[in-house]
């Protein structure tokens, strides 16, 4: 794979020089507002162009992404909070019971079954 993707930049590094020395003649660039007046090589243009668009998408993505990186520092925050607060319920299960117990040989609940003579319950995700 290494070999690969250092053979498309040699390609594309190669497709690079073959651009600017086929373009090497001079434009003049004005900057309008200002009385200024730049000649640089049309090969430097186009690539100032590319770099200048990418920064800008670069820049638009990252704004985009804005909203998700505080949600997910909220939901950070979130579970930090609830570690502690399940850290602190385990502290006072074990003082409960007076021992120093891992939480995981307490008791654990089990679920209460129904009288032999009570209906089924419905299963609502195959649709009876």
């Amino acid at each position: 794979m290494r070999f690969f993707y250092r053979a498309l930049f040699l390609a594309f590094a190669i497709l690079i020089v073959v651009f600017a020395v086929s373009n090497r003649e001079t434009v003049s660039i004005a900057f309008w507002p200002l009385p200024f007046l730049a000649d640089v090589p049309l090969y430097l243009l186009c690539f100032l162009t590319l770099l200048i668009g990418a920064l800008i998408g670069l820049g638009a993505a990252s704004f985009g992404r804005r909203r998700d990186r505080r949600e997910l520092r909220a939901r950070r925050r979130r579970i930090d909070s609830l570690e502690r607060e399940l850290a602190a319920t385990h502290s006072q299960l074990n003082d409960l019971q007076g021992k120093d117990a891992p939480p995981e040989s307490l008791p654990v609940r089990r679920p209460r079954r129904l009288p032999e003579s009570a209906p089924a319950p419905l299963n609502r995700a195959a649709g009876l």
